[in-house]
């Protein structure tokens, strides 16, 4: 396996900043798919129940989601002159594109029919974005071992992500899905969802194969040394040991509550805007440029916080600011003391309360994938591997379960309180609107705070972390 760059001013080119994040495109538009229209989609457009696409969607992940740990672990044993991450990533490319026009064009079966497509279909799309996600993510330790620097690097990911996602959310609402006079209800139209499907087919096969290609040259080199080979019993064993790591299980344990709330938050997100606030068509255009300025706000804060405070106390206190500045209208709403739907003042306070929460929201994510990072010498030092892929792996899977359990949520959430199918924006019994607002207020909160608690309890720091660089790399302890 290639050794990281050690010196303390160790740099990652620019160039390679870019490639690497430039793949993370694909994971984004995923993301963006499942997290805000595959929810209406199968229930508005296809007539499915809310709570039968959340129940589909939490068991295609569950289930998905343990080809994860398979993919990484298999990834960290791949002995090839390319390397052992871009051979995953170059066969990724097909799959990810034709899965995903698949998810979108449900054949017209009966309802027990679609679920099952839904389900199967979901697998198939998670299970190809993590053969390019996994080994992509993996190659960050193995870039720099400079305990800062790996912020820099990773917010690069997460910037190109959720612009990915944001273009084709911009796209949906402005093109795609906007009202005709055929159709005045545009987030109804199916023909919309085809151009969505096919769109983000090109965009996400384009960021996997350029990533690929920008990353080449400095990573697809035949490694080093590779983990031993054992039977497979063995291999379980090594792998639930490797994962039994105080500072890993930490941060899946804070991320299991963070990313519920993000699955809840993006799956409930049009039904908050279309039926809560009543937003015009504007605000759907607008939404994802507020959302882009959060993105830039974040990549230029979460480093400098990184350096200030630390990851663990900058990720808890993010995290915390975020629900704040996120549930502050929601909050108000509920106290009838939010500007009432169609004030000129609602829409731009909205937006620039959720612009901020997303900025802040965002930074915690872009520590835990460098924290994460700094986790592969914590547990080099304990079991004498390098299995960066095994532990990306197990992060992603831990997102996929937990994000499942979101919009399981989400979908429950929009049954249990008597959400009607086919709504109408304005003509929904205020009854409902108020008891979703609460449910959403409570939950959120909860998840949130949890987080937050957990973060705090992250072992690893700075000075740590440079105390094991330097016995791995054979010094005396300092």
């Amino acid at each position: 396996m290639s050794i990281p760059d050690t010196t303390p001013d160790a740099k990652v080119p620019m160039k390679i900043k870019l490639a690497f994040g430039f793949g993370a495109i694909a994971y984004g538009i995923k993301d963006n798919g499942f997290s805000v229209f595959l929810l209406i989609f199968y229930n508005q457009v296809i007539g499915l129940p809310a709570d039968l696409v959340g129940l589909a969607v939490m068991i295609a992940l569950i289930i998905d989601a343990f080809i994860d740990p398979v993919i990484g672990h298999l990834s960290d044993r791949t002995n090839s002159s390319w390397g052992r991450r871009h051979p995953w990533i170059y066969a990724s490319i097909i799959p990810v594109g034709l899965s995903w026009f698949l998810l979108w064009h449900p054949p017209e079966w009966s309802q027990t029919g679609i679920l099952v497509f839904l389900t199967l279909s979901a697998i198939l799309v998670r299970s190809a974005i993590a053969m390019n996600e996994v080994p992509s993510i993996a190659m960050l330790p193995e870039l720099t071992a400079d305990y800062h620097e790996r912020t820099d690097v990773i917010r690069y990911r997460f910037l190109f992500g959720w612009v990915g996602g944001l273009i084709i959310l911009w796209l949906a609402y402005a093109v795609f899905l906007a009202p005709t006079p055929e159709q005045p209800k545009g987030l109804l139209r199916r023909e919309g969802y085809d151009a969505y499907a096919w769109t983000g087919v090109i965009m996400m096969c384009t960021a996997v194969f350029v990533a690929a290609v920008g990353t080449h040259k400095r990573m697809a080199k035949r490694p080093e040394r590779l983990p031993p080979k054992r039977p497979l019993g063995e291999e379980l064993k090594a792998i639930a040991g490797t994962l039994n790591n105080k500072a890993f299980l930490t941060l899946m344990a804070a991320g299991i509550f963070a990313y519920a709330n993000q699955g809840l938050n993006f799956a409930t997100s049009t039904y908050m805007q279309n039926y809560v606030w009543e937003f015009p068509r504007l605000a759907f255009a607008a939404w994802p440029v507020s959302l882009l300025l959060g993105v830039v706000l974040a990549f230029f804060v979460a480093p400098i916080a990184s350096r200030r405070f630390g990851k663990k106390r900058a990720a808890a206190f993010f995290a915390f600011a975020a629900v704040i500045f996120f549930l502050t209208p929601y909050i108000l709403r509920y106290l009838e003391l939010f500007p009432v739907n169609g004030d000129p003042i609602t829409l731009p306070l909205f937006f620039a309360l959720m612009t901020i929460s997303t900025g802040l929201g965002i930074c915690p994510m872009i520590l835990v994938g460098s924290m994460l990072a700094d986790v592969i010498e914590d547990s080099e030092m304990k079991t004498g591997q390098r299995e960066e892929g095994l532990f990306f792996a197990g992060n992603l899977f831990m997102q996929k379960c937990v994000t499942g359990i979101g919009t399981f949520a989400a979908g429950s959430l929009i049954t249990a309180v008597g959400f009607p199918q086919h709504a109408v924006p304005g003509q929904v019994d205020p009854a409902v609107i108020e008891r979703l607002v609460l449910a959403f207020i409570c939950l959120t909160g909860f998840f949130v705070i949890c987080s937050v608690l957990i973060f705090l309890r992250f072992p690893l720091g700075e000075a740590d972390h440079e105390e094991r660089l330097r016995i791995l790399a054979g010094q005396k302890p300092s």
